[in-house]
């Protein structure tokens, strides 16, 4: 639980990172956006190595990918909706769908280490 909490936490410093400039700093230099974008993945990295290195004793590396992805999908979908105002489509849906299928096939047969 401690890795998840931590991804989702690590996920939503990364999404402000990547896209939050798009709303705050659309009419500023390139450069501050770039300086502010890197000051947030501070926090993102701060949270998410403890994240992979607690979670790598529970979960495979692939497992451990399948489950950013999918929070990283999660975190996503409310800051398009909430913070950037956009509509959800049912193209969110579908690729939720995709991951939920992915997620399986990785939690499947851990015996393949």
């Amino acid at each position: 639980m401690v890795t998840i909490l931590l991804l989702f936490g690590s996920n939503i410093f990364m999404t402000f990172a990547w896209y939050g400039h798009l709303k705050n700093l659309q009419n500023k230099p390139l450069i501050l956006a770039i300086l502010v974008s890197w000051g947030l993945t501070f926090f993102e990295y701060l949270l998410q190595v403890p994240a992979n290195r607690i979670g790598y004793r529970t979960f495979t590396l692939g497992q451990l990918k399948i489950m950013q992805e999918i929070i990283t999908m999660v975190v996503f979908t409310f800051f398009a909706y909430f913070y950037m105002g956009k509509t959800l489509t049912l193209n969110f849906f579908y690729a939720a769908l995709c991951m939920v299928a992915a997620a399986y096939f990785m939690f499947k047969d851990t015996s393949m280490g």
